[in-house]
């Protein structure tokens, strides 16, 4: 199977890359995968470094909105792994027009290259912001959009130019949903990294409104097992979620990152809320264990621990891309 990664250099994208080719399993795979990445300020070559040099890898430099592009680079592959994505809420908020052009426009040009050439699966990783807050309970597959932030609103209205290619044209397309990721390679921008790094350089962290907003949270290595899963075997024209089990409020978390590093909450900064911030997001995926076989294997104290471990142990991975950020943020 050649399967074509767009996104691969970013932090979710990359952790499909390393264990599609690199686990025990991948040794009596016969996978091939090319990456299609632009390169973004979040996209980061060296997290391919792992398999820099192995046979059945190759990167391609190119945005998914260049059709050139895709014409050149997707003939022959036989499945396309859809990361690529403007994905930061914050930075939707202060400036919505890159989602809308990466998030949309780009996932329509995919798939109408990919329909072009023959691609034989198209599977579209999403995000359970789609569905905007839920007090209490979980959502299923089922359940309606209703976006918030104009972040999750460009990944809702791509979700459904993926499924509507499958009802309009009979393209065989599966979408998974996912509930927040944390682990290695993550960009420092995203709350989990972002507050590990302020804290061992001895800084502080914001903390949002009274920090009771409620995350599900999923090790990147869970979450990758699962998008394979549903690459494999998931029913064409299907949703499937993809979550943690760990439900945590912010303020929870922020004092298990405290601890974790040895700080105390003299270093946390209580801020004004982000404008339109959901409350609560919360996944059901009975779907995907009973369909898939997918159930989350991190335990999350073991995941965290390990996560802010490897953050303490790569300095120079994090470093120079904190400048980055401070430097697209201006």
């Amino acid at each position: 199977m050649r399967i074509l990664v767009t996104g691969g250099a970013g932090f979710i994208g990359s952790e499909f890359v390393r264990s599609t080719l690199l686990s025990p399993r991948a040794k009596v795979s016969d996978v091939r995968v090319t990456v299609l990445d632009k390169l973004s300020y979040a996209g980061v070559r060296e997290n391919l470094d792992p398999v820099a040099d192995h046979p059945r890898y190759s990167f391609v430099h190119g945005d998914i909105g260049d059709a050139d592009t895709l014409d050149r680079v997707l003939p022959g592959h036989d499945a396309v792994v859809h990361f690529a994505a403007e994905t930061h809420v914050d930075r939707s908020i202060a400036g919505s027009a890159p989602f809308v052009t990466t998030n949309v426009l780009g996932t329509q040009r995919l798939l109408d290259a990919a329909r072009r050439h023959g691609v034989a699966r198209f599977l579209h990783v999403s995000t359970d912001e789609v569905y905007g807050s839920i007090p209490e309970g979980s959502w299923t597959e089922d359940s309606p959009l209703a976006p918030n932030s104009p972040y999750a609103a460009t990944k809702a209205a791509s979700d459904l130019l993926v499924l509507a290619a499958h009802r309009t044209h009979g393209m065989d397309v599966v979408v998974t949903r996912c509930s927040n990721n944390y682990g290695p390679y993550q960009f420092p921008e995203k709350v989990i990294p972002l507050f590990v790094t302020r804290l061992l350089d001895g800084g502080t962290v914001p903390l949002y409104g009274d920090g009771q907003h409620v995350r599900d949270w999923l090790h990147v290595s869970d979450h990758c097992r699962g998008i394979e899963l549903a690459l494999r075997h998931g029913r064409a024209g299907e949703v499937y979620h993809i979550g943690g089990g760990t439900e945590l409020t912010n303020e929870q978390l922020t004092g298990l990152l405290l601890a974790a590093t040895g700080a105390g909450w003299d270093r946390v900064e209580r801020v004004p809320d982000r404008k339109g911030h959901d409350a609560r997001y919360s996944l059901r995926y009975d779907k995907a264990a009973a369909e898939l076989g997918y159930r989350p294997r991190v335990d999350f104290a073991r995941g965290l621990a390990a996560t802010v471990s490897w953050y303490a142990e790569h300095r120079s991975w994090w470093e120079p891309l904190r400048r980055r950020a401070a430097r697209a943020a201006a």
